[in-house]
């Protein structure tokens, strides 16, 4: 088992995330290990009255593509994670939802990152209005069964949420 053997040390606070080394006592060895500190996040698996869920391709800088994913995005200050899944889903969709089931919490890296997600699915939806922010660029796609599958058995670089989601939602045993 890991023990920490002092302080920690910042070294790098950003925006959206920050960088501390732990020294760490791993048996008899002194070592330390690299932690990316997010704050938690939320993804919303959208559901549709007539079955279709609610995607969004967005581009991401840090991997250099268009990327598929669930609406998503950080818990803002002391927002509850419920709250913050329907801001980001009405945000980056246009969507409300009028049922909500927190699904599962994980965390998506923790080899380097304490962050966690908070996995939601929405049903009953009904269209308001986005409110995307200022830097960002998001289509929405309704997609089927059939598409969440052929998606799911032929894409390459799959958003780890996106494949979270999408493969419980095949799987789901809900009312």
């Amino acid at each position: 088992m890991e023990h920490r053997s002092g302080p920690g040390q910042w070294v790098y606070q950003g925006r959206t995330i920050s960088v501390r080394v732990d020294p760490v006592k791993v048996r008899t060895i002194f070592t330390s290990r690299e932690v990316v500190v997010r704050v938690p996040a939320v993804a919303v698996i959208a559901e549709t009255r007539d079955a279709q869920i609610v995607m969004i391709k967005q581009y991401r800088w840090a991997v250099g593509q268009w990327l598929y994913e669930l609406p998503a995005g950080k818990v803002d200050g002391t927002e509850s994670p419920l709250v913050a899944a329907k801001r980001e889903l009405q945000e980056e969709t246009g969507y409300m939802a009028n049922e909500w089931r927190l699904v599962r919490t994980f965390y998506p890296t923790p080899g380097y990152s304490d962050e966690k997600i908070f996995l939601f699915y929405a049903r009953d939806l009904t269209y308001a209005q986005t409110h995307l922010d200022a830097d960002e660029e998001i289509d929405t796609e309704l997609w089927d069964t059939h598409k969440i599958r052929a998606f799911l058995e032929s894409a390459d670089d799959i958003n780890g949420i996106a494949l979270t989601g999408l493969q419980w939602w095949l799987c789901k045993d809900i009312d």
